[in-house]
């Protein structure tokens, strides 16, 4: 590996300066004594204006910042000079930090260094050093602490601190305690213990088999169960005409896993395509009929997609203790949108195929159909381009290269090795794979490589292709697909904190090129695949500089206390300074750089119409600057719009229909599934939108009728609010879920933010409740006090879901190998006797009562005579794995 360190090189005579003892100790020998480091954060004050700190003069976003100690406690081996660096992901800037034996520097994205000055007096062997410093923004979540801090000296290789090297965050994070919790003072978030989740679970109640027989997950729009049951121990007789052979293969692994015999002469199942026996509401893409009586199975659909599909609400049916039989049952049904979608992000982390096809498993049995897949950002470069080798061989690779031209640097908590969780693609063969696995199972697949912003991965790469052919005096070729304007002196930060290298040049003819190249080579894989290219996912998003927002005042302004202080005249809009682009502002090509983004969109969607690929998505913030949909070459223009509910979104969708765009639903607040499950520090994800996002909150989503949301949700403070809107609004084309993998980064992790909560996904995209309202321009929903919606009959859907879940659908997940989220149960003492339950009824939950040890499964009908600490847990229903643990106290 090569090992570049910066301004390290010019301390590395301070290793002359070691005490005899270790005067012949080698730059290896150092970086081995340093990974002997232990780590331990503890959060002081999440509220540090109220305590009294100057964030604003800090520059502190917001005027928000916390307090944090930072101890290091060194290994038996004594550092006793300067020399080296300790390198540690922080996803919060460090704003100052209360130390002259050490300074902190921000190099890229969450990447920070520490390192010795001349007034380090040494650590001695077991010694601790307390390093107070102040962050911005707030660390309420354990995931905010990234893993794998590493050591590294010139000449050595950098080696990760053995303390850091876990997932366990607990090894290296205090608890976070008190109220730190909170994000402000107006804070009314509820936060989860044993008492308030226990409190909040009594909403639910356990429902018997005989009301759950025959129910299916999405709901149908018409089914009727009858108390019959058709005996399949003899297995199943499939006559299915329609289905290629690659679906029904799928269709024959599904029955298997299930345990279904359908080899020889047991019950028939017939199946077979007959649009014109649809009409009305029932005659679209996705339709079935299905009949289970007495003489067998009967499906008939609308297209393929249909007949798939109600083979997928036959095999929902079975009985979850494995019973071989199917009950009687008849639906009519079709797909309430036509867009049901999953996104899942590659590229700040790495998912391993297995994880990705798995993923596409439960799309299929869920009736999703668009697979959203996020192959390129800032951290990574996920798939192989043919031409283009460095894509891959630097974009997708994370080590300990200060000048990128091997790799990225590491991030988010991968580590300095390329071998780590942040390093990885998917070869051309993968992809094909991919794309063949879904389209046998009805899924689209929709590539996005991120652009103009969040292509830090495609410029780097692109940087070391230009080095490589200007080495070998080939100048065109270097040329040919740079992204970067030699002339651009721009001084940006982007919103994840990356420089200038974060913004591929819109107005280069080789970006256009690269571009071509790019969509071209992606085709070209999904028409080997079988399965066209026809939808294209452009990015688009937060082409911007972080200091010129709304939360930073200029130094010359009147100064409020609310806002950080920051010189906005060093600060540049991107690509301000960019000869190339300031030329197409003077020729009025675009009236200001900020027009550049949804420009450069207009013109991939040029070389899209060029490639005949019909429809092109972005997210809707890329696309601002273009007057209507009408701009654009393709026929079709897609926007993932991800306002939140409560900052305008229940208002802002209706804008975008009005300009022609159909619009894919995927608002934060409800369908960011890299959100936390609920307001507790010890749950993954961020927080900028929502402090929570459970089963049931997705469940209570009306997509339809966006101004309902403000009576059955809050906003991220945990406080009411009220929507309204006076626009015409035809209705979302779709909605899709997005996990979006900064703290996500093992393939566990990523089926645990997912599951269970995208079921609640599939619901609302496929089927629209009785209590959902009809929008109304005008209509008014104040939080806490309107009662438009039927409220009892919400509680009513969801407790029927959540039993389905907990009873049925999680027995299906174990067997499907995902490792999904098992929620922690609630509990309390009553008169001295321990009453516990879960979010989701029939979820076996297990107690201790003395400390782990030993554990006992509780039985609501006996509950048992406890004394305080309980421990309690919930078990998977395969028993193979538990949740995480709660006390009681």
């Amino acid at each position: 590996m090569r090992i570049l360190s910066g301004s390290i090189a010019s301390v590395v005579p301070l290793l002359l300066g070691l005490s005899s003892a270790h005067a012949e100790q080698t730059p290896q020998q150092l970086v081995d004594a340093l990974s002997a480091i232990s780590v331990k954060f503890q959060v002081l004050d999440n509220q540090a204006a109220d305590g009294g700190v100057d964030c604003s003069s800090l520059g502190a976003d917001w005027g928000a910042c916390n307090a944090v100690n930072l101890t290091l406690t060194n290994g038996d081996t004594e550092i006793s000079s300067g020399g080296w660096a300790l390198y540690f992901h922080s996803i919060r800037q460090i704003l100052k930090l209360d130390s002259d034996q050490f300074k902190i520097t921000h190099l890229t994205g969450d990447l920070h260094r520490l390192e010795p000055t001349e007034k380090f007096g040494g650590l001695a062997a077991g010694a601790s050093i307390s390093l107070p410093y102040t962050g911005e923004y707030w660390q309420l979540f354990d995931t905010d602490f990234m893993p794998r801090w590493y050591a590294v000296a010139e000449g050595a290789e950098p080696k990760v601190l053995a303390a850091t090297d876990t997932e366990d965050l607990s090894a290296f994070l205090a608890p976070i305690s008190g109220d730190n919790w909170k994000r402000n003072n107006n804070d009314n978030n509820v936060l989860m213990t044993a008492e308030t989740r226990f409190e909040k679970n009594t909403r639910v109640s356990p429902l018997d088999a005989s009301t759950l027989r025959g129910q299916i997950i999405p709901s149908p729009l018409k089914l009727d169960v009858s108390a019959e049951d058709l005996d399949i121990a003899n297995g199943l007789a499939l006559s299915l005409s329609g289905l290629s052979e690659a679906t029904l293969s799928v269709v024959r692994e599904q029955m298997a896993a299930a345990g279904l015999d359908f080899s020889g002469e047991g019950a028939p199942v017939a199946g077979r395509i007959a649009a014109e026996a649809f009409s009305g509401d029932l005659a679209k893409s996705g339709a079935y009929r299905l009949n289970i009586t007495p003489e067998g199975v009967d499906v008939v659909g609308y297209d393929e997609a249909g007949l798939f599909y109600g083979l997928q609400s036959m095999l929902a049916v079975l009985p979850a203790d494995g019973t071989l039989t199917l009950p009687h049952i008849s639906v009519e049904d079709a797909p309430r949108l036509a867009y049901r979608g999953a996104f899942l992000d590659v590229a700040r982390n790495f998912h391993s195929k297995q994880a990705v096809l798995r993923l596409l498993d439960q799309m299929a049995a869920y009736k999703l159909n668009k697979f959203h897949f996020h192959l390129s950002d800032d951290e990574g470069w996920r798939i192989e381009v043919p031409g283009l080798p460095e894509l891959t061989e630097v974009g997708s690779k994370r080590c300990h290269d200060l000048s990128e031209t091997t790799c990225l640097l590491p991030q988010l908590g991968s580590g300095p090795s390329s071998d780590n969780f942040g390093s990885g693609h998917f070869a051309r063969p993968d992809y094909i794979e991919i794309l063949k696995y879904a389209k046998a199972r009805h899924i689209e697949v929709i590539p996005e490589i991120d652009m103009p912003a969040h292509a830090r991965a495609a410029v780097v790469s692109m940087e070391a292709r230009y080095q490589r052919f200007m080495s070998e005096g080939n100048e065109e070729a270097a040329n040919e697909f740079r992204l970067l304007d030699p002339t651009d002196t721009s001084n940006t930060t982007s919103v994840q904190f990356y420089g200038p290298r974060s913004y591929l040049n819109p107005c280069l003819d080789s970006s256009k090129r690269f571009v071509t190249k790019v969509v071209g080579e992606i085709a070209a894989m999904h028409a080997e695949a079988g399965t066209p290219l026809t939808t294209w996912h452009f990015g688009g998003d937060e082409a911007k500089n972080i200091y010129l927002g709304g939360g930073y005042q200029d130094i010359n302004d009147d100064l409020v206390p609310w806002k950080g202080t920051v010189d906005k005249s060093v600060q540049d809009k991107p690509w301000e300074k960019s000869q190339a682009c300031q030329a197409m502002v003077d020729a009025g090509t675009v009236g200001d750089v900020d027009e550049l983004s949804s420009y450069f969109a207009i013109e991939v969607s040029k070389i899209l119409k060029d490639k005949g690929i019909p429809i092109m998505q972005a997210w809707q913030d890329g696309l601002k600057h273009a007057a209507s949909a009408a701009d654009f070459a393709t026929d079709t223009v897609r926007v993932n719009f991800w306002d939140t509910q409560y900052w305008g979104g229940f208002d802002s969708a209706q804008d975008w229909a009005a300009k022609g765009f159909e619009v894919i639903l995927s608002n934060p607040d409800y369908l960011y599934l890299d959100m936390p499950y609920e307001v507790n520090p010890a749950e993954r994800g961020y927080y900028w939108a929502t402090r929570y996002s459970d089963e049931a909150k997705v469940f209570s989503f009306a997509p339809n009728n966006l101004p309902q949301n403000a009576e059955t949700s809050v906003d991220r403070d945990g406080n009411f609010f009220t929507a309204k809107s006076d626009k015409p609004w035809p209705g979302a084309t779709g909605i899709s879920a997005q996990l979006w993998s900064e703290t996500v980064r093992t393939d566990a992790q990523m089926d645990a933010m997912i599951f269970p909560r995208l079921l609640s996904v599939a619901e609302r995209a496929w089927h629209r409740a009785a209590w959902e309202q009809d929008y109304e321009p005008g209509r008014e929903y104040i939080g806490g006090e309107t009662t438009h919606v039927d409220h009892d009959a919400l509680r009513a859907d969801w407790n029927r879901f959540a039993n389905l879940v907990g009873k049925r659908e999680l027995a299906r997940l174990d067997r499907g190998g995902v490792s999904y989220r098992l929620p922690v149960p609630g509990a309390t003492l009553a008169d001295g006797k321990l009453k516990a339950n879960t979010a989701l009824p029939g979820l076996a939950i297990e107690y201790s009562t003395d400390g782990g040890s030993s554990w006992q499964t509780y039985d609501a009908g006996n509950p048992p005579a406890v004394a305080t600490p309980v421990q309690l847990r919930t078990k998977s229903p395969d028993g193979t794995r538990t949740s995480r643990i709660e006390i009681l106290q």
